[in-house]
């Protein structure tokens, strides 16, 4: 084994203190020391996280050069922007009931310790619970009314989630003593719930007038530190624009070859009433994974390192607000439970017919395939199963949803121009919707946030320009207010098919699009910036 280097040791040092900082990533990583502890959600927590990166910036900022140290610094600059300029603890009330739901899912999502031993870190977690929601009393300062309504929306599914799902994870457990202190410190956790829901209610919405948008100085520092995009925004809308029309141009011409005598949206809209029943749902999504398995290994699409499958089971209530569907990977650290989750968003038992069909035209037979090539093959979940090969702690810990979301939203094209499911023109139809929906929110975002789109207007552009139905134009505006850069889907979806093309021709005959599937997976999910240095040896421009 190498010595390790003072880089190295850094590197262990700076994330022992984000860790312990922030216990629940440290679980969710796969490092069970932080179990029973919860995140401090006080001011003071908030001034030691800023001091804490702040020197730790400074320390990296000594280190030579590499690759690591640069995706270290930016990731860095990152928290500090969002800790001391975005301030989501001061301006979302859902960033304290989410995250501990968040932090108790991920102590029994997974079975990485007997039931008993995670049951004594949930009630050491919960006890601490309270108290979050008595400093997100004094945090809170006039935030946006769509990040109010929203934890208000949320808060019933956090409340089930731990009157019904936590319990129901304990069973099995048999000691009497440790259920009946469980069970006290349990509705203690639900009894602080619905107090902050009535507080959120009563209380802070009515003085809800703040402003979610983070503006456009902020919008670009986000995109440098978070994905090492330094394009100018006026440039970015170029782009974004100038995808979202060739994809609507490719959508007339699939729809006029499906039926000559409607119209675009017309098709479309039928498209969207070819849907399973929602309690077939998750059924439909396990039904594609033998065929796109056997398309990837007969055409060299890309190495699957594995044969162990995701299990396919509902989301979470605490996800299912801004949501449809999402992949759940272990931590790259988890040595027991080693399962992944393929999270599907079903319709609310509560929901209107009219409701649910709305909701579930968003699942037909050409979207439910892009949704499974995305979120699984060979989507996030392969990409997951090279992410186990990585050496460098820092890749391994670290990732940008301009490569993770581009690398998923990319394959949903590659897929088909490689000739999955025969050129059926629906399921063509349905990858050219998904892609409008990723456009919609490119240019959303940017729109929201630099102050140039009203909520009403994202609204619109959603059904308008992205064939979306209303209900999910909500649901994903909604997202965008607090999810300023999610063009990530786009952006990076472009960055690689530029870089595939690059590497292409400088590899001249000797290029395969398997070889640079693998040779972009083993670089991990670090910015595209990063793996073009590497696999081509410059700094070209990534668009």
């Amino acid at each position: 084994m190498c010595a390790q280097t003072s880089f190295d040791q850094l590197v262990d040092r700076y994330f022992d203190d984000q860790f312990r900082l922030n216990p629940s990533s440290g679980t969710a990583a796969g490092f069970h020391q932080y179990d029973s502890q919860l995140e401090d959600y006080s001011a003071k927590a908030n001034q030691e996280r800023i001091a804490v990166n702040r020197s730790y910036l400074a320390e990296f900022e000594k280190e030579p050069p590499s690759p690591d140290r640069d995706i270290v610094i930016a990731r860095i600059h990152g928290d500090l922007l969002s800790l001391e300029n975005i301030r989501p603890w001061q301006k979302n009330p859902d960033y304290y009931s989410s995250s501990v739901t968040s932090s108790i899912f991920g102590l029994i999502s997974r079975k990485f310790a007997p039931p008993a031993d995670r049951l004594k870190s949930v009630i050491a977690r919960e006890k601490l619970i309270p108290q979050v929601f008595a400093d997100a009393r004094l945090l809170l300062k006039n935030p946006p009314k769509i990040y109010t309504e929203i934890a208000i929306q949320q808060l019933p599914g956090n409340e089930s989630f731990f009157a019904s799902d936590v319990p129901l994870a304990f069973k099995d457990v048999t000691d009497t003593a440790l259920l009946a202190e469980f069970k006290t410190v349990n509705q203690q956790v639900i009894d602080s719930l619905k107090s902050y829901e009535t507080f959120l209610k009563t209380d802070l919405l009515a003085k809800s007038h703040g402003d979610y948008r983070i503006g456009a100085e902020n919008f670009r520092k986000k995109l440098a530190y978070d994905e090492m995009i330094d394009i100018p925004i006026d440039r970015l809308l170029k782009i974004g624009y100038e995808n979202l029309h060739a994809n609507q141009r490719a959508l007339v011409e699939v729809a006029k070859q499906i039926d000559p005598a409607k119209t675009p949206r017309q098709v479309s809209e039928d498209l969207f009433t070819n849907h399973p029943a929602p309690d077939q749902l998750l059924q439909s999504f396990r039904d594609t994974f033998t065929s796109l398995i056997d398309f990837i290994h007969t055409n060299h699409i890309i190495t699957i390192p594995g044969d162990v499958r995701p299990i396919l089971e509902e989301s979470p209530p605490f996800m299912r607000a801004v949501t449809t569907a999402s992949m759940d990977t272990p931590g790259p650290y988890e040595k027991v439970a080693t399962e992944a989750y393929f999270n599907v968003t079903l319709p609310e038992k509560s929901w209107s017919a009219a409701e649910v069909q709305d909701y579930m035209a968003s699942f037909n037979k050409g979207t439910i395939i892009s949704t499974s090539v995305h979120e699984a093959y060979p989507g996030h979940y392969v990409q997951f199963l090279w992410f186990q090969k990585l050496s460098s702690k820092v890749r391994k810990l670290m990732e940008c949803g301009s490569n993770v979301e581009g690398w998923a939203h990319y394959t949903e094209q590659m897929m088909l121009d490689e000739g999955y499911d025969k050129g059926d023109l629906k399921v063509r139809l349905g990858q050219l919707q998904d892609a409008l929906l990723r456009n919609a929110r490119y240019i959303v975002g940017i729109q929201l946030h630099t102050g140039h789109m009203t909520y009403e207007q994202a609204v619109d552009f959603f059904m308008k320009e992205g064939y979306t139905p209303h209900s999910l134009a909500d649901r994903e505006t909604k997202r965008g207010t607090n999810d300023p850069t999610y063009l990530v889907y786009t952006i990076g979806k472009l960055q690689i098919m530029k870089l595939r093309e690059d590497y292409k021709q400088a590899k001249g005959a000797a290029y395969s699009l398997e070889e640079f599937h693998n040779t972009f997976m083993q670089q991990g999910g670090v910015p595209v910036k990063i793996i073009r240095q590497a696999m081509l040896g410059n700094d070209s421009p990534t668009l």
